[in-house]
């Protein structure tokens, strides 16, 4: 397996990126070859001398920053490191792609360079979300703002097949549509009639319409809805986590009784804060690209990285570009 890694795409790159990739290198046997595409100078002082023979640096000088606009950075910019990581996806020197650069950019490359799935509409962005009924998958995250039902419809089944892949073949999977009332007849024509596309799709274990008050609590797998309510509701349950462990923290430290039940909760806190830690996630992949893609979050550190590379393999090796063009056949 060789893995194409963006090694200049993030807030903390290029230093973070490669030391997140040479701890995977050297976690994980089944990859062959690492290729970290970036400046050549600064990548060769970074680079884990002991894993040399396993990684190939394919150097560019450009860069797509987070504040460009990616259409017309990918224009400009032909050999930016993301768009040449996603080729050598595209030419079968790579099984997958990871970086933690511009979002918009790497959908962007992957559309023009990886291109898509026959028959997929839109690429989705799917973000593991950890919840207190365990792993979800919240499908779209942010690719696509504007949707129609097939693209619902296809962003379900899409899900559904990274869900059995994350929980080990797991075939009693539910799928939940988000939406703001359970009943059939809530939200918008656009929700209603994806509803019914849902529940008529044999290959959808449709579990019906969640609200957002139940979207940490309801034992389904898979969540859908377009890119816009998939990011607002991402990015409102990290700001929640994130807030209620500030707000724990500022608490016992305001008197003496607070931090003696602080030193004895610390072993629990500090799992609750692994659980929900983003950093564990690691990435996300752009389902319905023909080839594996793996979004990380813009300030990843190394941990980050290395667990978006993670998932990576797990993509590969359980072929879920394959599994998804299977589950569109006939769509």
């Amino acid at each position: 397996m060789i893995i194409a890694i963006d090694a200049m795409g993030g807030d903390n790159a290029p230093q973070e990126i490669v030391q997140g990739a040479c701890e995977a290198l050297s976690a994980f046997n089944n990859i062959e070859k690492m290729i970290l595409v970036g400046d050549q100078a600064q990548l060769e002082k970074l680079v884990d001398l002991s894993l040399k023979d396993r990684i190939e640096i394919v150097h560019t000088a450009q860069v797509i920053s987070m504040d460009e606009h990616p259409a017309q950075a990918y224009r400009e910019k032909k050999e930016a490191s993301i768009t040449v990581a996603s080729r050598l996806v595209k030419e079968g020197k790579a099984d997958a792609v990871v970086s933690a650069g511009s979002t918009g950019a790497q959908l962007v490359a992957g559309l023009f360079e990886i291109g898509r799935i026959r028959g997929i509409k839109r690429p989705a962005i799917a973000t593991p979300l950890p919840t207190l009924t365990g792993i979800k998958i919240l499908t779209d995250a942010g690719a696509n703002t504007e949707v129609t039902v097939k693209n619902l419809e296809q962003f379900a089944l899409m899900g559904y097949t990274f869900a059995k892949i994350l929980k080990g073949n797991k075939i009693d999977l539910q799928v939940a549509l988000v939406n703001n009332g359970t009943e059939e007849t809530k939200g918008t024509t656009l929700t209603q009639e994806a509803y019914t596309a849902l529940r008529n799709n044999r290959k959808i274990p449709f579990y019906g319409n969640i609200e957002g008050n139940a979207l940490l609590t309801t034992p389904v797998d898979v969540l859908v809805c377009d890119g816009f309510t998939g990011n607002v509701v991402l990015k409102t349950f990290e700001g929640s986590v994130k807030g209620i462990f500030t707000l724990l923290k500022n608490e016992m430290m305001s008197s003496l009784r607070y931090k003696l039940g602080a030193v004895l909760l610390k072993p629990c806190l500090k799992d609750i804060m692994k659980t929900y830690n983003p950093k564990t996630v690691g990435g996300s992949p752009l389902l319905g690209l023909n080839g594996v893609s793996i979004v990380c979050h813009g300030n990843s550190d190394h941990t980050a990285f290395f667990n978006g590379i993670k998932l990576a393999v797990e993509c590969v090796e359980y072929h879920l570009v394959e599994e998804i063009k299977n589950s569109i056949v006939e769509e």
